[in-house]
């Protein structure tokens, strides 16, 4: 799998309508070519792709949006690719549920779910960076592509580089649930599992980037990868008639997904496509492993790492890179950033189920518990259109649920034998009614 390189001349050429115009430092403003690098030379900030909003004003309107494709390429012109024909299997444009039953549990008026537990091909949204990061590698020439993750975005980065005909080696930690893994194996990667948690095998892939010049979608591709989380804040937008929300709740692992919202909502504004409007932003973390929150509590502009303790293993990034960003976005909107503990997480992943009939993994789980504190504690208001964002499947968590949740009544093929077992469980849920309401 080792290959050499891409070149300058190696690079796709640009097409007339793309509108990306290169690479500039966050911290700095150093401008660099869009290649394959993640971060400046000159004072080692994280690297982001600058578009011509010019051009973008004038060649994008919601009609031409609305007649695209039925995916996230339907917003080709906002995303960091040059090719005509960009790798689509068919990822975005999950649906936004009016959440009723859920927002009448917490009382609120107009609650959404923005649901990517049923994005396409893997089940989160993780499909959207990755066909983003996939299609530019394929621009500039790569032929391997891997990525360190927490399970979703190895299996994401295996089933695209399989449709795509790309070699694909993923780095997981060792520990992960079994349907994560499964959910990787199955597209036949070369799947390494990694005695350590996720920052160590985050260094161990900067190394193997290094070295033998693969494509890591969230490393040397990273600026390009992070631009498709901005389709969850179009769709939102699309969906919503045209119309920004006035609250999102979002979960947070690198605080990459929550700052790519947010630049999604600005970039709708600046090109004219909705209304400017003062959206409130609030994220989501595991208590084991919520470094950003604990920064945002101590009023904090910079992270301290932690090492993650919770089942919440999709979002548990010890040193998160976009940390201090996600604070940033947090203070300027008004919103809030908070941490639930792994009872609470579970607590939030079977409300959801039972009020809308979605199953979330844990990250959805501390998404919707981070909401239910945040409506408790007065920090949304109950007639705000609030979205929160589901961002992948509890089938590929079930163990965090098991034992919290029922069993089957085994009966006999008799009808009196059904019959008891319905009472007995008429009064287990009279039982459980009297605990809720004490």
């Amino acid at each position: 799998m080792t290959q050499v390189l891409p070149s300058p001349t190696r690079d796709a050429a640009r097409s007339t309508a793309a509108t990306f115009t290169g690479l500039k430092c966050k911290e700095c403003g150093a401008e660099y070519e869009a290649k394959a690098t993640h971060v400046c030379e000159l004072c080692f900030g994280p690297l982001e792709v600058m578009y011509d909003y010019s051009a973008l004003s004038k060649m994008v309107t919601r009609e031409s949006i609305e007649a695209g494709p039925h995916s996230i390429w339907r917003y080709r012109s906002f995303l960091p690719v040059a090719s005509e024909n960009p790798i689509d299997v068919g990822t975005g444009m999950t649906p936004l549920l009016k959440a009723n039953r859920l927002a009448r549990r917490l009382g609120l008026k107009h609650l959404y779910i923005k649901n990517d537990a049923v994005n396409m091909p893997t089940l989160s949204f993780k499909d959207r960076v990755v066909s983003v990061a996939l299609t530019r590698a394929r621009e500039l020439g790569f032929t391997t592509v891997s990525c360190a993750s927490t399970g979703n975005l190895a299996n994401s980065t295996a089933a695209i580089a399989a449709h795509a005909g790309l070699e694909c080696c993923v780095f997981i930690p060792s520990d992960l649930e079994a349907g994560k893994v499964l959910g990787t194996l199955i597209y036949n990667p070369t799947l390494m599992a990694v005695h350590g948690n996720y920052d160590q095998v985050n260094r161990l892939c900067s190394e193997v980037a290094n070295t033998h010049g693969w494509g890591f979608v969230n490393i040397n591709l990273r600026p390009y990868y992070s631009e498709g989380s901005k389709t969850l804040g179009y769709e939102v937008a699309e969906q919503l008639g045209w119309k920004l929300p006035d609250h999102i709740v979002a979960p947070l692992a690198s605080g990459s997904l929550f700052t790519k919202i947010y630049k999604g909502f600005q970039e709708f504004i600046k090109v004219g496509l909705v209304e400017e409007k003062a959206v409130r932003f609030s994220g989501a973390q595991a208590e084991g492993c919520s470094p950003i929150a604990q920064a945002f509590r101590d009023g904090r502009d910079f992270i301290t790492p932690v090492k993650p303790s919770t089942i919440a293993k999709s979002i548990a990034i010890g040193n998160p890179a976009d940390g201090v960003y996600a604070i940033d976005i947090a203070n300027k909107t008004n919103g809030n950033i908070e941490s639930v503990t792994d009872a609470e997480i579970i607590d939030g992943m079977k409300l959801l189920a039972e009020t809308e009939g979605i199953f979330t993994e844990t990250a959805g789980g501390t998404t919707i518990a981070t909401l239910k504190k945040l409506v408790e504690a007065g920090k949304i208001d109950p007639n705000e259109t609030t979205v929160a964002y589901i961002t992948g499947n509890g089938l590929k968590t079930q163990e965090a649920v098991q034992g919290y949740i029922g069993e089957p009544l085994t009966i006999e093929p008799k009808l009196d034998s059904f019959e008891r077992a319905l009472e007995r469980a008429k009064t287990l849920d009279r039982l459980e009614w009297q605990q809720v309401l004490v």
